[in-house]
């Protein structure tokens, strides 16, 4: 039986904040006279204008609870009926029109409980407003249910006065059995949510970060709803404490409950038709549209969800779309895209610039008695069309995954690579470098579009979009000793098998033949452990051409980071550049701390400093995190310099005329090779036949699709290269290299 409770109509718009959790000495209208900060000068309404309200059929409980501007306009406010104190701006007779909408200011045909009201608003058919500060040109149309109540915490996972801990609202990020759970609060960035539920052994720093959000936010009951300058929500159901910025526009939205909805001129976001979405944070500049449902969950800025996406205990991080498909438990970072019907993800953390095809089901397979797996994909995670994959199982940075059902769990640690099955024996392949064999054009694109489409406006974290970069660098020379490992393994078997040989000397013989291009490496069978959890083989394939590939590719990014240190400081002799580079180079680990690159050791330090209290709230993670962007750019410098170091077996610091000619040299061999690449893999497209076969013409086709000519990246490729030569030969011409 519903339980319905009789009171006085006397009490409606009153009482708002009981006496037990008002602050001493205050009234109801405490926090909502902190909150409204118009400026607006109110008075009490005149006889006149009672009269004209009265005329005008509207109703009050208490007429000297009314209280208005002096360029308030009586005949704008009709058929309307107010209860509690209502506070009315500047109302002239003016038309607002948004888009296609044009419609009179005033208040019409609504029942206002205890409200503000800035100046030159439209409130018209709001069946049940009640307790909302709402600002200046504001347009709110054909909406049946609009209420705060006094205990809202607008999406943020807080325990008001009175309340117990068990109404906390958790994101379960990661996991779905909650143990990487954190506090959602308006503002948590990616690297937040990382941090938070990565170090679950470290009961001291998660008890700080739950510390830090409870102390940002205020516990105390009484807080209205607001709708920001030039809102606009038109033929929405529900919106129950809902925090809203400026400039948002909400049109045919079913239900927003518990929101906090961040806009404004940095970013102006959209919600859209047929949305419903409870205890959740939206971002600046988010689109949310058609048919949309989240629940418990965070949407960085300028991320979208579309067409019935469903996103629910979940992380989106910045610059993400996200269409037609089901997102659960997951920990996204920025830049990943999902366009497709019926995908899939679950209880994964993706690293950003990742793409999701469709029919993709990633973590569907629990392989424990509980719901308790999970996935980690490093940058760049493709898969293919119709993959499913399993619980637990953990990929390098740009992994793409052709379509296929994979049963076991997969860990392949070895960064570019294609996985594939093939059925006809029965063998999981691992095409080590595949990206730079085949799809160079892709992944160099990939890198620059992430850029391009960067909309953030307060950039807190450095994200990082380079292919090639500490994190992936890291993964290329751990992929490196496993290919050595793994080919000498099979030269061994094959050809010296009544002899017992260790790791160091499998991995000796393998660096040996890989060195050497030797050709017996095409013949073997190199078989990678603990790639799969199954008793089929996995097997490694090119490998010749993927090792001198990623040795290729790890001495350019060495070489293109020194390029970029000798032009921005301007040195112009060998001298001050041997001078210039540290003693000592090391190639320190590093994390991907919601897509910006920070050391481990870095980490740790930070870990300290929050257990020793000298980082006291959110907002120092975040100064932490900018100090660290600053810094990223030497950082980088230092560990490609160190990988130069190791990659050629050199001393960068006795670098001489011969080395630093040679290197120049080398560097653009390289660049050469991959503005080559990527003309060439995008080449592949116009040369086949199939593909052809659609048009009459070649020239039909140019014009449908573009030429290959004049195609706005490769020319961009090719200006590069052209730059990249100008700049070596301007560098030699100083430093008086041949």
């Amino acid at each position: 039986m519903n339980n319905i409770i009789k009171t006085p109509i006397s009490s409606l718009g009153y009482n708002f904040i009981s006496d037990q959790f008002l602050p001493e000495g205050e009234n109801e209208y405490f926090f909502r006279n902190k909150q409204n900060r118009s400026g607006i000068h109110y008075r009490h309404l005149t006889a006149y204008e009672i009269e004209v309200l009265v005329r005008n059929r509207n109703t009050s409980d208490d007429w000297n609870k009314i209280l208005v501007s002096d360029a308030f306009n009586p005949e704008l406010v009709k058929n309307c009926k107010f209860y509690g104190l209502v506070r009315i701006g500047k109302l002239e007779p003016f038309c607002l029109t948004f888009s296609d909408l044009k419609i009179p200011v005033g208040l019409y045909n609504s029942t206002i409980i205890s409200c503000d009201f800035g100046d030159n608003v439209v409130i018209e058919n709001v069946h049940y407003l009640s307790h909302y500060i709402i600002g200046n040109e504001v347009i709110i149309t054909n909406v049946n249910e609009m209420v705060t109540t006094n205990h809202t915490k607008f999406g943020v996972g807080l325990v008001k006065d009175g309340e117990d801990e068990n109404v906390r609202i958790w994101l379960e990020i990661c996991n779905e059995n909650g143990g990487r759970s954190v506090i959602p609060f308006n503002g948590m960035l990616a690297g937040d949510a990382y941090l938070w539920s990565k170090y679950r052994t470290d009961t001291i720093l998660l008890e700080k970060f739950k510390q830090f959000t409870q102390e940002q936010f205020s516990n105390k009951r009484g807080w209205y709803g607001k709708i920001g300058d030039r809102t606009v929500i038109k033929n929405t159901a529900i919106l129950k404490d809902v925090w809203i910025g400026s400039d948002a526009y909400i049109k045919g939205a079913n239900k927003l409950k518990n929101i906090t909805i961040n806009s404004g001129a940095e970013g102006k976001s959209q919600i859209g038709e047929g949305c419903e979405l409870v205890n959740g944070i939206v971002g600046f500049g988010c689109r949310i549209f058609y048919g949309v449902k989240a629940v418990r969950f965070i949407m960085a800025s300028h991320s979208q969800l579309k067409y019935g996406a469903r996103l629910i205990n979940s992380y989106l991080g910045n610059n993400a779309t996200i269409s037609c498909c089901e997102v659960l438990n997951s920990l996204i970072f920025p830049a990943h895209e999902q366009h497709h019907n019926n995908s899939f993800l679950c209880a994964t953390t993706v690293m950003g610039q990742s793409n999701i095809a469709a029919g993709a089901t990633i973590g569907s397979n629990h392989n424990s008695r509980g719901a308790d797996g999970e996935i980690i994909v490093g940058r760049g995670f493709w898969p293919g069309l119709c993959v499913s994959l399993k619980h637990n199982s953990k990929f390098a940075g740009f992994t793409i995954i052709a379509k296929g059902d994979y049963p076991f769990e997969l860990n392949i640690p070895i960064p570019f690579s294609l996985v594939s099955i093939d059925l006809s024996k029965d063998q999981l392949l691992v095409m080590p470098g595949y990206w730079f064999m085949y799809n160079m054009y892709a992944l160099a694109r990939n890198s620059w579009k992430y850029i391009d489409r960067d909309k953030r406006i307060e950039r807190i974290q450095n994200i990082e979009y380079d292919v090639f970069a500490p994190d992936s660098i890291n993964e290329m020379f751990d992929a490196l000793q496993l290919m050595e490992l793994f080919t000498g393994k099979a030269y061994h078997k094959k050809f010296e098998t009544e002899k017992t040989f260790t790791k160091d000397q499998h991995i000796a013989k393998g660096k040996e033949l890989l060195n050497n291009q030797n050709t017996v490496v095409n013949e073997l069978e190199i078989i990678a452990e603990n790639f799969e959890n199954a008793k089929r083989k996995t097997i490694l394939i090119k490998v010749n051409n993927a090792y001198s590939i990623y040795k290729k590719l790890i001495a350019y990014y060495g070489i293109t980071q020194l390029l970029q240190f000798i032009t921005a400081n301007k040195i112009t002799d060998i001298s001050v550049l041997q001078s210039a580079i540290p003693v000592k180079l090391k190639r320190e680990e590093w994390e991907n701390v919601g897509g910006q690159l920070i050391t481990t050791t870095t980490i740790n330090v930070l870990r300290t400093n929050v257990h020793k209290g000298k980082i006291k709230c959110w907002d120092d993670i975040h100064d932490f995190y900018s100090k660290e962007g600053e810094k990223y750019t030497a950082q980088k410098l230092l560990h490609a310099l160190a990988s130069l170091t190791e990659i050629k077996n050199i001393s960068i610091k006795k670098i001489d005329a011969s080395l630093l000619n040679s290197l120049f040299n080398e560097a653009i061999e390289t660049k050469e090779w991959i503005t080559e690449s990527i003309y060439a893999s995008r080449k592949k497209d116009y040369n086949n036949p199939y593909r052809l076969m659609v048009y009459e013409s070649e020239e039909e086709m140019n014009k449908v699709i573009g030429s290959l000519e004049d195609n706005s990246f490769i020319i961009h490729q090719k200006k590069e290269l052209t730059n990249f030569k100008k700049e070596i030969a301007s560098i030699k011409k100083r430093f008086q290299l041949k």
